[in-house]
């Protein structure tokens, strides 16, 4: 699942080198941190979300297909951040 966001986020942005996508288990799923250049953040969120929302759906049947859950954050996580009961 990280490969196909790297993939995604890689198709869409101008610096593709500047692409990272790490894994945190949260217990009952998983949380997926995408961080791109500042200058590629408006491709990777679009327009009213679009693109962000796309990717998320995806993500979210490629995790149904292996029988988990996930969530895709993008951007930097928030300090002290805490996973939703």
């Amino acid at each position: 699942m990280k490969e196909l966001i790297e993939f995604m986020a890689r198709a869409i942005v101008d610096n593709p080198d500047d692409v990272e996508v790490s894994e945190e288990d949260a217990g009952d799923h998983i949380v997926f941190h995408l961080k791109v250049a500042e200058e590629d953040m408006g491709r990777v969120i679009g327009k009213q979300g679009r693109i962000a929302n796309a990717m998320r759906t995806l993500l979210k049947v490629a995790a149904i297909r292996r029988g988990a859950r996930a969530i895709l954050e993008i951007g930097e996580p928030a300090a002290g951040r805490q996973d939703p009961p």
